[in-house]
C-alpha cells in the first residue's frame, strides 16, 4: 500500500512548480552508503520498505551522511580518517563542493546541520593535540569555513542536534588517532569516553562519563529520542574474554542506564556495536553487530531485551513507526519480522533517518 506521504510527494514532483525538497527525489526515508559488486561507491535513498529512491556515485567509500533539512542535498563523508567530505546534490549527483579537513584535522565520518540548514556541524581530530573538534561550515556562504570548537574530548565520531535546536550531543570515542598511524589506536590504557552536550557556539553544557571500569568502551554512535533521551552504542577496547555492555541510555542531569543482554547473547555481539537505533514511538532501542551477525531489541523503559535477530554482517539500522529496518553487507534488507528487500549493493555501517524531513 502507497502511504498518503508518498502520494503527496508524487503530487509535488510531478507539479509545474520545481521542488529542490527532498519530494524532489521520490521522499525517501533513510540515506545509506553501498558498494557496487564491480568495486564501485554510492549514496542512496531508501523507503521503509526498502526499495531505492535514487543513488548518485562517491568517489570512494563512504560512511556516514548529514541530510540538508529543507533540501535534496546530502554531505557524504569519507570512512575515518578520510578528509573531505561531497556536498552532492541528490536531484542529479552533481558535487556542489568538496569539503576539505583543515590542516592537521581529518574528519570522523559524521556531521549535523543545524535546523534552520545554514550550519553544518563535523566531527574532527585534531591530530597533533590528540584533541577532538566539532568544524563549522556555512551552508548558505557554498560551505565556507567558519569556526571551530571543543568537542569536549578525544576522538569524537557521532554527533547529532538535539530536539531543542539549540545544542549538539557528541559521542567522545575517547580514542586518540595520527593519519601517519593509519587507524592505529594510540591510547587505550588511558582513554576516557564521553558523552558532551554543546551549545551551538561551543559552550559545554553537561558531559557523561562512564565508570572507570569500562573506560576502554568506546562510545560511537548516536540516536536520540524527541524528548532528548539519547542513545549510544559503544566498541569494547578490551580484551575479548571480557563481556561489557555495548548499549548505553542518557538524558541530561541523570546518569546513564547501561543495557545488556544475557550473558551468551552479549558474547556473540563480540565487543561490537556497529549501529544504534530508537524507534520512532521511543519504546524500543535496536544496535547491530556485523562482527557478531546479530541484531539486539531492547525495552527503554524496561531495560530488558526484546528480540535477537540473526542477520549475516547486519550493522546499518533505521527508525520505523514500532520497529526497526536494517541493512546488511550482503545486500539484505529487512525489519524485526521479515526481509523486505534484496539488492546487488554491499551496504554500509548506517541508515541515516531522514523521514522527519523528506
Amino acid at each position: 500500500m502507497v502511504s498518503r506521504r508518498r502520494v503527496l510527494a508524487g503530487l509535488v514532483a510531478t507539479s509545474l512548480l520545481p521542488s529542490a525538497g527532498w519530494s524532489s527525489v521520490g521522499t525517501p526515508d533513510y540515506l545509506s552508503a553501498a558498494r557496487t559488486q564491480n568495486g564501485r561507491y554510492l549514496l542512496a535513498g531508501l523507503t521503509t520498505e526498502g526499495e531505492i529512491t535514487f543513488t548518485i556515485p562517491l568517489p570512494a567509500r563512504g560512511h556516514a551522511a548529514a541530510a540538508h533539512p529543507e533540501r535534496a542535498e546530502a554531505v557524504a563523508f569519507a570512512r575515518r580518517p578520510g578528509t573531505f567530505a561531497l556536498v552532492m546534490d541528490c536531484r542529479d549527483g552533481a558535487t556542489l563542493n568538496t569539503l576539505t579537513a583543515p590542516e592537521d584535522r581529518h574528519f570522523y565520518g559524521h556531521g549535523a546541520f543545524s535546523a534552520d540548514g545554514k550550519t553544518l556541524f563535523t566531527s574532527e581530530n585534531d591530530f597533533e593535540a590528540g584533541e577532538g573538534r566539532i568544524g563549522l561550515w556555512d551552508a548558505t556562504q557554498n560551505y565556507t569555513r567558519i569556526g571551530e570548537f571543543s568537542s569536549g574530548g578525544v576522538g569524537p565520531h557521532d554527533l547529532k542536534l538535539m530536539p531543542d535546536g539549540q545544542s549538539l550531543v557528541v559521542a567522545n570515542g575517547g580514542i586518540e588517532t595520527h593519519p601517519d598511524m593509519g587507524r592505529s589506536k594510540l591510547n587505550i590504557p588511558v582513554m576516557r569516553p564521553n558523552l558532551s552536550y554543546i551549545s551551538l557556539t561551543g559552550e559545554i553544557l553537561e558531559q557523561a562519563e562512564l565508570p572507570s571500569n569500562l573506560h576502554k568502551d568506546s562510545i560511537r554512535h548516536l540516536a536520540v529520542r524527541q524528548d532528548g533521551l539519547v542513545a549510544f552504542a559503544m566498541q569494547w577496547q578490551g580484551t575479548k574474554s571480557e563481556i561489557p555492555p555495548l548499549l548505553g541510555l542518557h538524558q541530561r542531569n541523570s546518569t546513564a542506564r547501561l543495557l545488556s543482554a544475557p550473558q551468551n547473547a552479549q558474547k556473540q555481539l563480540q565487543g561490537y556495536a556497529g549501529s544504534v537505533a530508537l524507534s520512532l514511538d521511543g519504546a524500543l532501542v535496536a544496535i547491530t553487530s556485523p562482527r557478531g551477525n546479530v541484531l539486539h531489541v531492547f525495552d527503554v523503559m524496561s531495560e530488558e531485551p526484546q528480540a535477537i535477530l540473526s542477520a549475516q554482517d547486519v550493522c546499518g539500522i533505521g527508525p520505523m513507526a514500532t520497529g526497526f529496518i536494517y541493512t546488511t553487507g550482503t545486500g539484505r534488507i529487512g525489519t524485526l519480522v521479515e526481509e523486505t528487500a534484496h539488492h546487488d549493493l554491499q551496504w554500509d555501517n548506517h541508515l541515516i533517518d531522514i523521514s522527519h524531513i523528506a
